[in-house]
């Protein structure tokens, strides 16, 4: 049986956001009952005997691969916001953008030292959002399984800003050209 190309079911998007980005459209994918189901299988297939207790994942994208991911782990589910959008107290974490810095948050409650997390977003690119992902489950005692994304923008080096330590799975590469 001839595995599925996830890639077919992600659209290119010229010039969104703004002139000059091509935007991942990863809607089709979603869409796609069987293809998701296969995502979502490949995403966890390496930490199923890791023992993770929980699933970090950063907005809102990366949240609907977590929460199926937490499904098929037997895992909790701790969502990375935006400030100010968690409703108890909280810890943060700064990263950088192209044009500034930006935080997210977690409770501070949701992890605890006796977790093993994985962190799971749709997409690496700079590597920033999941380097301060990763620093909210450091400062809060737990160790990291490892990272899964969807995809990875590899004409940003992201991967080079991450933990080398931290095993990471891909699993489509797009090489910018």
């Amino acid at each position: 049986m001839q595995l599925p190309n996830i890639e077919d079911y992600i659209v290119d998007v010229m010039d969104w956001p703004k002139k000059g980005i091509v935007f991942k459209d990863i809607t089709p994918l979603l869409e796609n009952p069987a293809i998701f189901h296969f995502t979502v299988d490949q995403l966890t297939a390496p930490y199923l005997t890791q023992g993770i207790t929980k699933v970090l994942s950063m907005e809102a994208r990366g949240f609907m691969f977590a929460s199926a991911i937490c499904y098929k782990l037997h895992a909790g589910f701790v969502p990375a916001r935006k400030p100010g959008k968690l409703p108890r107290p909280v810890i943060s974490a700064e990263y950088i953008l192209e044009y500034g810095t930006d935080n997210i948050e977690i409770h501070e409650c949701a992890i605890t030292s006796d977790d093993v997390v994985l962190i799971v977003d749709d997409v690496l690119a700079t590597g920033g959002t999941a380097n301060a992902a990763a620093k909210l489950v450091k400062d809060s005692g737990a160790t990291i399984a490892g990272y899964a994304f969807v995809m990875e923008l590899d004409f940003l080096k992201g991967r080079e800003n991450l933990d080398p330590d931290i095993p990471l799975h891909v699993l489509l590469h797009v090489s910018g050209d």
